[in-house]
């Protein structure tokens, strides 16, 4: 059988690949290829939209919150792991549960201050639009 770090270091190199994977990206629609041409690539690629801070901040809190997430699925299945092969020691039960425990609590707690971030953005927005 498997010992932990070998399980560790497999979800890791998953996770990795994940987050590593190629998206897609798509560039603005400039009509047929004679106006991106005459356009030029400046014009074609920029859309005259600035971003934020507020933005910034939205992305950055989405970046943690997605790494926070792949962290607490991790500790879950290794809790999980854990408790599998405890073989009924009541210490390694106990360790297994509070492992589980403390990475859904994470979660919750992740969740909150995704919920508190965005609500004081759309709050400054909504304040910054109306004065």
């Amino acid at each position: 059988m498997m010992n932990m770090r070998q399980v560790i270091i497999a979800l890791a190199l998953v996770l990795a690949g994940g987050v590593m994977a190629p998206s897609l990206a798509y560039a603005d629609d400039c009509g047929s290829a004679e106006q991106c041409v005459r356009n030029g690539v400046n014009q074609v690629s920029s859309t005259g939209a600035s971003m934020t801070v507020g933005d910034i901040i939205k992305i950055v809190v989405g970046i943690l919150l997605f790494v926070l997430g792949a962290v607490c699925v991790v500790m879950i299945v290794i809790g999980g792991i854990k408790y599998a092969t405890s073989q009924g020691d009541q210490t390694a039960v106990q360790n297994a549960k509070n492992t589980i425990l403390y990475s859904i609590v994470g979660i919750v707690v992740a969740l909150l201050a995704y919920a508190a971030v965005n609500f004081v953005l759309t709050s400054f927005a909504s304040n910054n639009s109306a004065g």
